[in-house]
């Protein structure tokens, strides 16, 4: 099915400084209200300009396409994820960065998940949303939309001044080889830029809807925007671009509690073709040392499940060992997670293993960053 596409050239004179791509999935920000039915309906994005008018004064090329079926991120799926890896794929000679409009609640895992398929990735693929409708007045959706946008379009100035040079091969499908600033798959919010592999939502009815607790803001928007460059992941010129598209939904979360049970652990741990478990402990990486619990761990581990051991906590790190509550997971096995977050080591699991059918080979890449997920 063709998506729905909707190109903007810019008014202002001269040539467009730079191409972005937009991929609109759905979620908060494309509602407006509708007086007949009297509730919030998705808008018409072939419409976006009525809304956002100030789009036209931007100085770079804008095409945006619709999703055939634009959904609530509550219904993120796995093969969503695949569509817009292979829609940044096959666009991504054409643009110089990519924008993608997406529901809040499950923002940071798609975040995460197109961080580990995206191998290679050496432009800007920017996800932002809004926690209120952009047909209501109050909505954030406007500012989150044109910073995101102008984040994308983003480049050196020192690669400007160079490619000044010569601008004879400048046109709308030859970009220009101009530096992103930011060539990196983020998250932006509320004045706030974030690696989106280590962003996680944080609150449903204020404004700064995510945090990142282990890792420097990339970058935030006031009067100027500005960049925290020494934590922003370096522009790689010779990465080739290659998508990691097979993931494997046989993962499951399980979090610790004071009191769990044996067959609460059991239903878990025991569930048919489980491949990968995140086990959310306490603090430092602590769980109970009581022997089922253990011997339940490690007839999975010996069985072939990967066990991700992940601090419920929004900041600090899973060091295991360090009690003797977490000095056991590492003997039996357990992969320590470092400071990743829950979206990321689940989606990282997912993507590792759909590549590999060995645990031991799973186990390591996971103790490793990948994509700037863990320290």
């Amino acid at each position: 099915m063709p998506y729905k596409t909707v190109y903007i050239n810019p008014t202002v004179p001269g040539r467009p400084r730079t191409s972005v791509f937009v991929i609109y999935t759905g979620g908060t920000f494309g509602m407006v209200y509708d007086p007949k039915a009297s509730q919030l309906i998705p808008f018409d994005f072939e419409r976006v300009l009525d809304r956002l008018p100030e789009l036209h004064r931007l100085d770079f090329e804008i095409t945006l396409i619709t999703l055939p079926e634009i959904i609530d991120s509550s219904n993120m799926k796995p093969a969503i994820w695949v569509e817009l890896a292979q829609i940044i794929q096959k666009n991504y000679e054409q643009y110089d960065s990519f924008v993608i409009l997406h529901g809040t609640d499950t923002m940071s895992y798609t975040a995460s998940a197109l961080s580990f398929m995206l191998d290679g990735l050496n432009k800007p693929v920017i996800l932002t949303g809004a926690q209120l409708p952009i047909g209501v007045a109050r909505s954030d959706a406007r500012e989150n939309f044109i910073t995101a946008l102008e984040i994308a379009a983003a480049v050196d100035a020192a690669a400007v001044d160079a490619a000044a040079v010569d601008d004879s091969t400048v046109s709308s499908t030859n970009p220009r080889s101009e530096k992103p600033i930011v060539p990196e798959v983020c998250v932006y919010f509320n004045s706030l830029l974030l690696r989106g592999n280590r962003s996680t939502k944080q609150e449903s009815v204020q404004f700064n809807a995510f945090a990142s607790e282990n890792y420097p803001h990339l970058a935030t928007a006031g009067v100027s925007i500005d960049y925290n460059r020494p934590y922003i992941r370096p522009y790689q010129p010779n990465q080739t671009l290659s998508l990691h598209t097979v993931l494997d939904p046989n993962v499951t979360i399980l979090k610790l509690f004071p009191g769990i049970t044996q067959p609460v652990v059991e239903s878990i741990v025991n569930i048919r073709n489980l491949r990968g478990l995140v086990l959310e402990t306490f603090g430092a990486g602590n769980a109970p040392t009581d022997s089922w619990f253990l011997d339940t761990l490690k007839d999975a581990i010996d069985r072939g499940v990967v066990v991700f051991n992940v601090s419920q906590c929004e900041g600090g790190r899973v060091t295991q060992g360090q009690y003797q509550t977490s000095k056991q997971l590492l003997q039996i096995g357990v992969v320590s997670g470092a400071d990743i977050t829950t979206e990321a080591a689940i989606t990282k699991l997912m993507v590792l293993l759909g590549q590999e059918h060995d645990p031991a080979i799973v186990r390591r890449l996971l103790a490793q960053p990948i994509s700037g997920e863990m320290s």
